[in-house]
């Protein structure tokens, strides 16, 4: 099947791009770095990947996803993952990625909470 990304807006500035398939090494992991490319452009750099139809993810495809985290992070944004499939799931523990992107069951958990990272900074005692 071939990867398919689709986009949907849950607020301004908040991107949850819904993948579809299986990611392996080459196109496909150049097509999700595309896709978080063309949203830093738009300054959409809150972004949950959506991974509820992915069936299969290489170590390419978590490599992949390490690099759109740190692309985000990198213009102040971030990423979250949402709907993970068990066999995906355990491909992220096992390489510790969840211990540093967030991964959360459904979108709408994802959405919670996920304000602009500047949003917590003017807390000040």
């Amino acid at each position: 099947m071939i990867l398919q990304i689709t986009r949907r807006t849950i607020q301004p500035g908040m991107i949850a791009l819904e993948i579809k398939g299986s990611i392996h090494s080459g196109p496909e992991c150049a097509k999700l770095g595309q896709e978080v490319d063309k949203l830093i452009e738009e300054r959409q750099t809150r972004v949950i990947f959506d991974m509820s139809a992915v069936t299969h993810a290489d170590s390419a495809a978590i490599g992949a996803i390490v690099k759109c985290f740190t692309k985000l992070k990198g213009v102040n944004g971030a990423l979250r993952i949402a709907s993970v499939q068990p066999m995906v799931d355990y491909s992220l523990k096992l390489t510790k990625v969840d211990r540093v992107i967030d991964i959360f069951p459904s979108v709408d958990q994802a959405a919670k909470g996920f304000s602009a990272p500047d949003a917590s900074s003017h807390h000040q005692s």
